[in-house]
């Protein structure tokens, strides 16, 4: 189905505050009802949006890690379920409903990336010490460790599930087939880039993936093909997120940039650029609606952290 394009230059962004300090992670639920946010001030929150801007923005708190929340995801299969990877060595489960943590993993690191496998029965986790960490949600412990003597950074599987892939601090994605991590062999490692790979995005049709790398580049890839296939050149930074339209029509990044790059998958060129102020950390397209929430290092004018984060994609009315 082809959907018209955009205008994007009647949309508008709307800022949304209540964290203490800088925003590292936004992610939407299923329903693209619900955002989560990550903070270094220890806490994550939950934001209820309604798609259409109307209505009052409510949100909660979720208190309980001791260290800065640098990663969440929420379940697949679940609106409510949030899952938060913090530097106090813990992944948690929380029931937004509650707002209580309902699951605890202790893990051996501090802990930086977290994805879902997509049947929702599996979390993937890094750490600074590049150990990855499989869990197994419905008894929350760990069923595969895994470290690593290089760099590993953001983590993925793809839309089924049954393919694996890690970004390293070599300019490698390392490819394997899942569940069977446990053997040696890697189904491919894809040579990508000149320079660390960052972050990974998965298009949601499942032809796609994009990474972006400190060579300041996002490339993106034929997912059947194990090729890249073009290349976004418009960042001068190192790419610290990458996110997917829900048509897989347009792909976020953003880096030490003044803006958000939106780019046509298709073309590779720029579909629209939203303006920043200082290094963004997370973006992430909403799995129903063109609205992109988008976070970063704001600070204020006595240079304090403002503990923001925005979303771009509001009719301008």
């Amino acid at each position: 189905m082809e959907e018209k394009p955009i205008n994007f230059k009647n949309l508008v962004s709307r800022e949304y505050q209540g964290h203490k300090k800088k925003v590292h992670s936004v992610a939407w639920n299923i329903t693209g009802t619900k955002l989560a946010s990550g903070s270094i001030d220890h806490t994550a929150r939950v934001w209820n949006i309604d798609p259409h801007g109307h209505g009052k923005v409510k949100d909660i708190e979720l208190k309980g890690h001791t260290d800065s929340v640098d990663q969440l995801c929420w379940d697949p299969k679940h609106a409510d379920l949030v899952a938060t990877a913090a530097g106090d060595k813990t992944v948690r489960l929380w029931d937004v409903r509650t707002g209580k943590c309902s699951q605890q993993a202790e893990l051996s690191g501090e802990n930086i990336n977290i994805t879902y496998n997509p049947d929702g029965n599996h979390l993937a986790v890094g750490n600074k010490e590049d150990e990855l960490t499989i869990l197994d949600v419905r008894k929350f412990k760990p069923i595969h460790r895994r470290k690593f003597n290089y760099e590993i950074n953001e983590i993925a599987w793809n839309i089924t599930g049954d393919l694996f892939f890690i970004t390293t601090g070599n300019g490698t994605v390392e490819v394997q087939s899942y569940p069977s991590l446990d053997s040696l062999k890697m189904l491919h490692t894809l040579m990508a880039h000149t320079a660390g790979c960052y972050c990974i995005a998965m298009d949601p049709t499942g032809r796609y993936f994009a990474v972006g790398s400190a060579d300041s580049l996002v490339s993106l890839w034929d997912i059947s093909e194990m090729l890249c296939v073009r290349t976004f050149t418009k960042l001068e930074w190192p790419v610290r997120t990458v996110s997917f339209n829900h048509t897989g029509e347009y792909l976020a990044s953003a880096s030490e940039d003044t803006f958000v790059e939106i780019s046509n998958v298709q073309t590779g060129r720029t579909a629209h650029q939203i303006s920043c102020k200082s290094p963004m950390n997370s973006v992430e397209w909403n799995p129903k609606y063109n609205l992109l929430a988008y976070a970063g290092d704001d600070k204020n004018k006595y240079q304090n952290d403002e503990g923001v984060f925005r979303i771009f994609g509001f009719e301008s009315n």
